[in-house]
């Protein structure tokens, strides 16, 4: 009998192929391209993001361990429309297509795992789309920072640690403001006590404060 939850029977899966091991900053799959598989991440961060006509970057989703993408490639076969780099070094397993697709619809746990993440997914990026449309600078941040705490955190005894070494570029296009925006909010931020750096790491000091800013409490 097998006994594995969902999460272990999907790493078990794609730990049968190919490995590839990326640096941060790498760009492995772009706009236009046919993927040559679906992509699992082993360990490591890896977002999703659109470029304007003028060039300027949006990251629209962040992956992290254990999920797998991209998603409209998996069910449709159609070519990848995002851009995929990692934020981080970082592991990835690549399955063939039609072996995770055979794989899903005989495992019907992990088929109803995976809808689950996609519409937390899904739910996540109908919030950044709310903040990004009506929030001020100091409030998107805000939100961005909250969004990713709840879903990325590791708490450290009162603290949230963001696991991620995001620069302020890479924050600058999670929120859709400038590098130079961010820096000020984020110096605020930090001045307050609200948040610090460990090393290279964000870390929440006070989420409910951060929650206010972002206009959520």
């Amino acid at each position: 009998m097998n006994l594995l939850i969902p999460s272990e029977k999907l790493k078990r899966f794609f730990s049968q192929f190919k490995t590839f091991h990326y640096k941060k900053g790498d760009v492995f799959l772009r706009s236009g391209d046919i993927p040559q598989g679906v992509y699992y991440i082993r360990t490591g961060y890896v977002r999703l993001y659109t470029l304007s006509l003028n060039g300027k970057e949006l990251t629209l989703v962040i992956y992290k361990p254990g999920e797998f993408f991209p998603v409209v490639f998996t069910f449709t076969a159609d070519p990848s429309v995002y851009n995929f780099e990692t934020l981080s070094e970082t592991t990835l397993f690549r399955a063939p297509r039609d072996k995770f697709i055979n794989f899903i619809n005989e495992n019907e746990d992990v088929l109803k795992e995976l809808t689950l993440h996609i519409i937390e997914r899904f739910q996540v990026a109908l919030r950044r789309m709310e903040y990004l449309t009506f929030g001020n600078a100091k409030s998107r941040l805000a939100s961005v920072m909250v969004i990713y705490t709840k879903r990325l955190g590791e708490r450290r005894g009162k603290s949230t640690l963001i696991p991620i070494p995001l620069t302020h570029k890479d924050i600058s296009n999670l929120v859709g403001v400038a590098r130079e925006t961010v820096s000020l909010e984020i110096k605020k931020f930090a001045d307050r006590g609200i948040i610090n750096y460990k090393g290279k790491y964000i870390e929440i000091k006070n989420i409910k404060e951060l929650e206010r800013e972002a206009n959520l409490i």
